[in-house]
């Protein structure tokens, strides 16, 4: 059931993506397709691996302005809150464990409208 609905998240943020006018600005999309090879890392059923990694770096990347941070926090947020049994600890230290630094902590309570 779980997979269902990730299934359908993903599903919609996709058409969502793809109906919305082309621009260079970073997509839920990208996050959740990005961050996809985690998901086991971060329900603790698997290890850190170097997709789940790379999906991390090539996030930051993507999220080259302001506004591609803060989509991307609100994003994170969003697909957290759908995925079950998520640990929040694993999340918060995932982006440092892949050698990232981001400005904000990934935590059901950051403010994504304060992201910089």
């Amino acid at each position: 059931m779980a997979f269902l609905s990730l299934r359908t998240l993903a599903c919609f943020l996709l058409l969502s993506s793809l109906a919305a006018p082309y621009t260079e600005a970073i997509t839920c999309g990208q996050v959740v397709s990005s961050l996809n090879a985690c998901i086991p890392y971060l329900r603790n059923a698997g290890k850190l691996t170097s997709t789940c990694c790379a999906g991390v770096r090539n996030l930051n990347t993507a999220a080259k302005s302001t506004a591609d941070r803060q989509t991307a926090c609100g994003c994170l947020k969003s697909a957290a809150g759908s995925i079950p049994r998520l640990n929040y600890g694993l999340a918060g230290s995932l982006p440092g464990n892949c050698g990232v630094n981001i400005p904000y902590k990934i935590s059901p309570s950051t403010d994504c409208s304060k992201v910089k």
